[in-house]
């Protein structure tokens, strides 16, 4: 019975380790939308279908403003939550923990499989793969660093996609410990599996993409070439340097040139407030911390937002930029030197590393998200709990049962690990169970976050309801003028105290109004200083704020007086010239230049056609239209190019 018990362990700590990260995240369910929520899902109506049908669903497929590649697979998930539930966020955060479980389990089997992969067959009783695998999982599951991968909703694309690294991982594995020379069933599945299944994960996000990277990492630590003969003696395998070349090699070779060419475009760094060069120099330290983050975080390191991040300007500016390049010149050349005594070490290092070189590299997005590391603290992980949790010291499995290496304070150590992990977890997600309990919190750990103090500001204005005697309203204008104060900080706590006061009669403050275009003058508009800008106008045209003209002409001019703005901006304008100045000559202009600058994006060019028709240019609002048809994929814009069309039919026969 002990014997069969023991057999079973591994999986007894995986049923454990699932039940425990489900009822922890569970605590966080009951919050709202947060962020990035709301142009992915709460107000992008093309993810909330009213039925099901061809053309609904490809425009939910097609829907997502995060990215150029829009990420279909994602955004059709948000739309089945839409059709099963409506808009309640419960059952969409419900989803995010169940693809967590999801990725948790195949955590278990991926980490399994090199367990056995990195260590002699012999004498390895079978349970202890098992649990220590188990192990790994459930650390990783219960990290306080993957709470933003869960339960912020839209990042559901994050683990969508690691679900398919994780997948595609498998296969590689399973194909190669299959191969054998003069086969090529086992390279198929390998090759198969880094590259078909990482192309369905890049449909949810891009991140997928490193799979072969991830192949080839395991390829150099645990497989290095080789391949079991027929006679159990391993063997260089020409074919395994081949496809990498053509997996791995050819691809970064041509994406690499794409993206050269995009980077050398000055739009895609206009919007930043730094360069590439420090860009690189800050993500020294940053990958840094994550490893901090990832491993003993401390209550104010995960606040979400990390606004108030010193950007490094040079290798001692500050000191810790070069000391934290250094650091991770050290952890490559321990991925090299341990790449036999410790492979597994070696592994999950290289696979950290490996996971960072997407988003803390050349590409220009914001420097810091704590779900950028979903996969990465996977590496950490593989790293660290084989070394903690076996009596060999280079984190393989013993074949002995006589520990030695201090392996019981190793032990201990990570099952006081394995409590911090969860207990922080749990805490962070009680936060999180509540609109106001996630705000207060994320106020009190980024005391300097300009956005964490606004979000505690609009907390406040959304629960006061627009009531002048709700308590809330006294209490939302000290943390909105405290970030408005704050060093980098968007007008979006200039907006929300503008947008408060208005809708509820209150006098307009001049310092409100100087500060917006104090800031809007000496910086180029961000997507948060867009954001408010667009509020801010959408407020005045609904009739619910009366705001003064002069000031919001002012506003809008500023922001439009830096080289190439954006369609969205320009768009923001036209509606506001045309619904609230009247202005048909400044609004048509303005969505002219929207549509031209966007020229994929067919919402500018609809809004051209109607202010054209608006106006009995029916001739150009025909070439418009023209235009508009060739961007019909799949028939997604047939509805309004009917309506259109009908319009415009109807504008012809009116007499003149």
């Amino acid at each position: 019975m002990t014997g069969a018990l023991m057999r079973r362990a591994g999986w007894i700590v995986m049923l454990a380790g699932l039940l425990a990260t489900f009822a922890i995240y569970m605590q966080g369910t009951g919050g709202g939308f947060l962020f990035d929520d709301y142009p992915n899902i709460v107000d992008n109506k093309d993810v909330q279908p009213k039925e099901l049908g061809w053309v609904p669903l490809v425009r939910a497929a097609l829907a997502s403003p995060a990215s150029e590649f829009k990420r279909p697979l994602a955004s059709l998930s948000f739309a089945a939550n839409y059709l099963l539930t409506g808009s309640d966020p419960e059952p969409m955060k419900v989803t995010n923990i169940v693809i967590h479980l999801l990725n948790g389990i195949a955590c278990f089997f991926l980490t399994r499989l090199l367990l056995t992969a990195v260590t002699p067959p012999s004498g390895i009783p079978r349970w202890r793969p098992d649990i220590v695998a188990a192990l790994v999982a459930t650390g990783w599951m219960l990290l306080p660093i993957n709470l933003t991968s869960v339960l912020y909703i839209v990042q559901r694309m994050e683990s969508l996609a690691n679900l398919a690294v994780f997948v595609g991982m498998i296969g590689y594995i399973k194909g190669r410990q299959s191969m054998r020379p003069g086969q090529w069933s086992g390279l198929i599945l390998s090759v198969a599996s880094i590259t078909i299944i990482p192309l369905i994960g890049i449909l949810a996000k891009e991140t997928a993409v490193l799979v072969p990277l991830y192949a080839l990492c395991i390829e150099l630590t645990v497989f290095r070439g080789q391949t079991m003969g027929h006679d159990g003696v391993a063997r260089r395998d020409r074919r395994i340097r081949a496809a990498f070349v053509v997996l791995l090699g050819i691809p970064f070779v041509v994406g690499g040139a794409w993206l050269s060419v995009k980077l050398a475009n000055p739009r895609a760094w206009a919007s930043r407030d730094f360069t590439l060069y420090t860009r690189l120099l800050s993500e020294c330290r940053i990958v840094i911390d994550y490893i901090a983050w990832t491993v003993l975080p401390r209550g104010t390191d995960l606040s979400f937002y990390h606004d108030d991040f010193e950007i490094s300007s040079g290798w001692l500016h500050p000191a810790t930029t070069l000391a934290s390049a250094l650091g991770l010149l050290a952890i490559a050349t321990a991925c090299v030197y341990w790449r036999r005594r410790a492979p597994l070490v070696s592994l999950g290092l290289a696979l950290f590393l490996a996971c960072q070189l997407l988003t803390s590299t050349v590409i220009p997005l914001e420097l810091i998200y704590e779900h950028r590391n979903y996969f990465a603290s996977y590496g950490l992980m593989l790293s660290l709990v084989p070394l903690l949790v076996t009596s060999r010291v280079d984190g393989g499995i013993e074949t002995s049962g006589r520990p030695g290496n201090f392996v019981v304070p190793r032990r201990v150590l990570l099952c006081l690990l394995m409590v911090y992990w969860a207990t922080q977890t749990w805490m962070t997600a009680d936060a999180w169970n509540t609109p106001l309990g996630l705000a207060r919190e994320l106020a009190a750990r980024g005391p300097d976050s300009p956005r964490a103090q606004y979000e505690l500001g609009r907390t406040y204005i959304i629960l006061s309801r627009y009531d002048r005697e709700s308590p809330f309203v006294a209490l939302a204008t000290p943390p909105l003028e405290r970030a408005m104060a704050l060093p980098k900080s968007s007008v979006l706590p200039e907006q929300a105290l503008i947008f408060l006061n208005s809708r509820l009669s209150l006098p307009l403050k001049g310092a409100w109004w100087d500060s917006m275009t104090g800031k809007l003058a000496v910086r180029r508009p961000s997507i948060q200083d867009e954001s408010a800008l667009g509020a801010l106008g959408s407020c005045a045209t609904n009739d619910l704020c009366n705001l003064p003209r002069d000031r919001m002409i002012e506003a809008f001019g500023v922001a439009l007086s830096h080289p190439n703005p954006t369609a969205r901006l320009q768009a923001m304008y036209a509606d506001y010239a045309w619904s609230e100045l009247g202005d048909q000559a400044l609004a048509t202009r303005m969505i002219q230049g929207a549509a031209d600058t966007n020229a994929g994006e067919p919402a500018y060019r609809i809004t051209l056609i109607q202010l054209l028709a608006a106006q009995g240019r029916i001739d150009d609002a025909d070439a418009q239209l023209s235009r508009l048809r060739r961007m019909n994929i799949g028939g997604t814009l047939n509805h309004e190019i009917d309506q259109l069309t009908a319009r415009l039919a109807g504008a012809r026969r009116q007499p003149k």
